[in-house]
């Protein structure tokens, strides 16, 4: 079974840490379907997720993500892709002066941007 292992630190300390973790928990569940239970402790959090073909955990610290991942059959052929696309989007995010606040704005520009083919649709609906 392929497997992703992400680390990537940060100088969010935990309380920061914990809010951008809870926040992706919470898009994995509503936009990606993911199953996810939030544990939080004294050092670190533990996030689990699952969904069909993927499964893992992201463990939160003070000053650190860490990622890991088993994909299915059927994602495991993306790995790569997978992997390049969550690095790409870690690490742009940890660039950001508020990475709390750039991922709630990364999400709703994504939310606004898959509306405008359904807005169109209806209209094109309406208007036959």
């Amino acid at each position: 079974m392929p497997d992703i292992h992400i680390e990537r630190e940060h100088s969010l300390g935990l309380p920061r840490a914990r809010e951008l973790a809870f926040k992706w928990a919470e898009a994995a569940e509503s936009r990606l379907q993911m199953e996810c239970t939030y544990e939080e402790g004294k050092a670190s959090d533990l996030v689990s997720f699952t969904r069909s073909g993927v499964n893992g955990e992201l463990r939160v610290s003070k000053d650190r993500f860490e990622l890991h991942a088993r994909l299915g059959f059927l994602l495991g052929a993306f790995r790569e892709r997978i992997a390049t696309e969550i690095e790409r989007n870690l690490d742009e995010l940890l660039l950001q002066d508020d990475p709390v606040v750039a991922f709630e704005q990364g999400l709703a520009k994504a939310t606004a941007k898959k509306a405008k083919p359904a807005a169109k649709a209806a209209a094109r609906t309406r208007k036959a």
